[in-house]
């Protein structure tokens, strides 16, 4: 209990210095709790729009295996015949049946030609208006389509795109365009998770989406009372047939719908708690310096604990009960500031769109507790080897003055094993670089990485002695003068805290320049790709995964801007090759005019000869897997077609990132063996003009597919560019995130420098006694601030560019071949580091400036 007394006075004496530890786990611990809370919202979310939205029991099309086709990019969703409605309304325990029909094939714009849909990626859904929607929506103006000219929408669309009843909207879907005025708007009454939703009636919606109207895309089933959901999909699948549809009850659709979802929410949740990690992997470097220096500076205070009669383990156990406090406070709040932070994400989330709303706000017991227990261990484990420390403090050190220096005794030990570990990790990122397999060379690089980084920790205090004195001759002492001279020689009192201080900052920078690498030689790599391969003047597809319309392929072809025009279709496969084994492939049937639109080198054949009457192209892979070359013939069952006997033309190189491994065939070949009805639809088109009207019929397509907003039209300057801005949201996303363990870091520094401030209260004094300035004392300790930041900063880059270089060569196995540093990104962190210990010090100098000169000589 006196332990107990003794480590509470002491936590509480020196709050002011365990408050910047205390905002790093807090830190850390709110993105943990909050990304939990976000995830398991949105989880709670999904769970009751699916639970709400699924029927009893519900009948869908059964995909087969031989189908094989990708139906995000189908031009119409599979469908069951308008018979298989009738017979399962009349199975035993069925009250009710309706028929569903449903299709995000479909693009929807207002009178302007201004897409609906909506900007997050969430789907637009078009569907006839059944009871069942009744369950979630309400309809709160206006009326529910009564024929093809009318058309309802969801009430989030119609407040975020201005629309109002009597507003014209065009349905853009495969089999051409239609136009509806709006009759209705109704009103979600669970979450809608972002949706924009078009209703039609029921004759419209078949005409229109799927091209006939004896057709459904599903059939919702209601049981009669009593009847359990189990019971009654056993019945419609006894009058259906049971291997002819896919039977689903209200749980399983929900729990389908639910796994559909899931995998981008654990993606998104996991890849959340990983840069919390790391937030807590840097807060731990800053709970250790705080834990090192407050027991350097209580060295005279323990001496005398122990002269009285303190043991060792009584010593140990109050610093370690200082950190259970400190973990505690720290967590407890961090638990509060995670749930704002997840209600900040789910407003932010609205604002992009995806409508979560507070009222299913959930929490689960195992938040907090997570929290919490992660918390205090991560503080207890940073503090215990401070702890040791204090507990090997004899009672002769109450003779001495407090804060001892470091021991000097485990520099060699610590080079050695610094040296060893970062080796060892060094050799792992070669072996990645020179892996023949990426399986293979994953695990050669982030073993690299791990101990690389654990190295740079370990041998850290060592390399602070050479590095320091350099970077102090570049930026400290040319405009520090003697200042500088002195803040380099406090940099180096304490290499070891250096180290650590120093270390905490480089994890965070060694990411970023890593990935700034991996980022930077992708889009040099496409580029180059793109300029070497491509020789269409345009391509044109959609954004959201939906297929050219058969109405603008034939604007295209139409159009007199264009001199050729070239469609590139998706047919999946079975191929059965000499050998006897059948490979489940996708063919890319093109236009003959695709040999120039895509520069493609061939290793052996004639690519041109791929292109005549039932002949092929293969990958360079399949070729040497499966020992097939020109003149061999193959086996191909087309999905949806016939089987047909296909001679290999040309084997294709592998040495690219566009359409590596694929295999071509003319569409005219693909026509011969699948009927119309089950033609793949186009995905993307090729164009190229006139020599020297490039602009001109650039301009023109813009202003053609103005009504299809859904498509874009690219140059090869425009590819470039949508490229570049795509990996560039994505780093500055991961940036964003690991701003978080900068963040902590950079509070790092800041204690550092505020407690190596008290440790040096009696010197300061001294210091400003014999004519040290105000405004020199703080240059000094702002220029010592700047140096340790550019010490880690420097490891970090060094490191991090090490780690990219790496992972590049492993990502040249997949084609992306250039390697590209990004100077002017490396140079601004850099710089911006040296920024960032200016803006660490401003606190710790200031106070450092205020202190009475004669109290400060007094201290002891």
């Amino acid at each position: 209990m006196t332990v107990f007394k003794a480590s509470l006075r002491n936590f509480f004496a020196h709050k002011g210095r365990m408050a910047l530890s205390a905002v790093a786990v807090l830190l850390s611990v709110a993105f943990v709790c909050g990304t939990l809370v976000f995830t398991d919202t949105m989880n709670t979310t999904f769970d009751r729009l699916f639970a709400t939205t699924s029927p009893d029991v519900t009948v869908s099309p059964k995909k087969t295996a031989d189908d094989g086709s990708d139906q995000r990019t189908a031009a119409r969703p599979r469908t069951l015949p308008a018979s298989a409605l009738g017979t399962a309304r009349a199975a035993d325990g069925a009250r009710s049946a309706e028929g569903v029909v449903s299709s995000e094939r479909v693009t929807v714009v207002d009178g302007d030609d201004r897409n609906i849909g909506s900007t997050t990626g969430a789907p637009t859904i078009a569907a006839n208006w059944t009871s069942g929607d009744r369950r979630t929506m309400k309809i709160t103006s206006g009326h529910a389509p009564r024929g093809a000219s009318e058309a309802m929408v969801d009430a989030d669309t119609a407040k975020k795109r201005h629309l109002r009843i009597g507003d014209e909207l065009r349905t853009i879907a495969a089999d051409g365009d239609f136009t509806a005025r709006i009759s209705g708007i109704a009103t979600f009454q669970v979450t809608n998770p972002g949706a924009a939703i078009v209703y039609f009636d029921t004759p419209t919606a078949q005409r229109q989406l799927l091209g006939r109207t004896g057709a459904y895309t599903g059939i919702a089933v209601t049981a009669e009372q009593g009847v359990t959901h189990a019971l009654l999909k056993k019945n419609v699948s006894a009058s259906l047939g049971a291997g002819k549809y896919t039977y689903q009850t209200q749980k399983e659709a929900a729990d389908s719908n639910r796994e559909e979802i899931g995998s981008f929410l654990d993606v998104m949740k996991y890849a959340l708690l990983g840069f919390a990690g790391i937030a807590l992997l840097v807060g731990i470097f800053l709970i250790v310096n705080t834990f090192s220096m407050l027991v350097a500076q209580r060295t005279r205070e323990i001496g005398l604990m122990r002269a009285i009669g303190s043991s060792r383990r009584q010593v140990n156990r109050s610093v370690l009960i200082e950190a259970l406090l400190l973990g505690v406070v720290g967590s407890v709040l961090g638990v509060g500031a995670g749930v704002g932070l997840a209600v900040g994400l789910m407003k932010l989330m609205g604002q992009l769109g995806m409508n979560l709303s507070t009222s299913e706000l959930t929490v689960a017991w195992t938040t907090p507790v997570t929290g919490l227990v992660l918390g205090v261990l991560v503080t207890l484990l940073a503090a215990y080897l401070p702890a040791r420390r204090a507990g090997r403090v004899s009672p002769m050190a109450a003779l001495r003055d407090a804060g001892t220096p470091a021991d000097v005794k485990t520099g060699a030990v610590r080079a050695v094993l610094g040296v060893l570990l970062t080796g060892g990790g060094a050799a792992a990122l070669y072996e990645a670089s020179k892996s023949a397999k990426a399986a293979e060379g994953s695990v050669y690089l982030g073993a690299g990485v791990v101990l690389t980084l654990v190295g740079f920790v370990v041998v850290g205090p060592v390399l602070a002695g050479a590095l320091v004195r350099v970077l102090s001759l570049v930026t400290l002492r040319p405009f520090g003068g003697r200042v500088g001279r002195l803040a380099e020689r406090n940099a180096l009192r304490n290499p070891r805290r250096t180290g650590a201080t120093a270390a905490a900052l480089m994890i965070g920078l060694a990411l970023v320049a890593s990935l700034s690498v991996v980022g930077s030689s992708m889009v040099a790599s496409a580029t180059q790709e793109l300029d070497r391969s491509v020789g269409a003047d345009f391509i044109v597809q959609s954004g959201n995964g939906q297929p050219v319309t058969p109405g603008v392929e034939r604007k295209l072809r139409d159009s007199a801007s264009l001199k050729t025009v070239t469609s590139y279709k998706i047919v999946p496969a079975r191929v059965t090759t000499p050998d006897g084994k059948t490979a489940r492939e996708q063919f890319s049937a093109t236009d003959p005019s695709y040999m120039k639109d895509l520069r493609r080198e061939v290793t052996s054949g004639d690519l041109a000869a791929a292109y005549d009457r039932d002949a092929m192209s293969v990958g360079a892979d399949f070729a040497k897997k499966h020992g097939v070359g020109p003149g061999d013939s193959l086996t191909v069952a087309f999905a949806g077609g016939e089987s047909a006997k296909l001679t290999v033309a040309a084997v294709t190189k592998e040495e690219t990132s566009v359409d590596k491994g694929a295999m071509y065939t003319d569409i005219a070949t693909v026509r011969r063996h699948v009927p119309a009805a089950q033609m793949p639809p186009t995905v993307m088109m090729f164009g190229s003009a006139e020599d020297g009207r490039e602009d001109a019929a650039y301009a023109a397509l813009k202003k053609e597919l103005k009504p299809y907003p859904q498509y874009q039209v690219h140059d090869q300057a425009d590819f470039k560019q949508t490229l570049q801005d795509q990996v560039g949201q994505m780093l500055n996303m991961v940036y964003g995130l690991l701003a978080l363990a900068i963040i902590v870091a950079v509070l790092g520094v800041v204690n550092t420098l505020a407690l190596s401030v008290v440790e040096r209260t009696r010197e300061i004094g001294l210091m400003r006694a014999i004519g040290l300035a105000r405004r020199q004392l703080r240059r000094m300790i702002r220029l010592e601030s700047v140096v340790i930041a550019l010490f880690g900063a420097l490891l970090g880059l060094g490191l991090g560019m090490c780690w990219g270089a790496a992972a590049q060569k492993l990502l040249a196995l997949e084609g992306l071949n250039v390697l590209e540093i990004p100077w002017p990104t490396i140079g601004a962190v850099f710089a911006g580091s040296a920024l960032v210990g200016l803006v660490a010090a401003l606190v710790p100098a200031f106070r450092a400036g205020r202190m009475n000169v004669l109290n400060a000589i007094a201290t002891e």
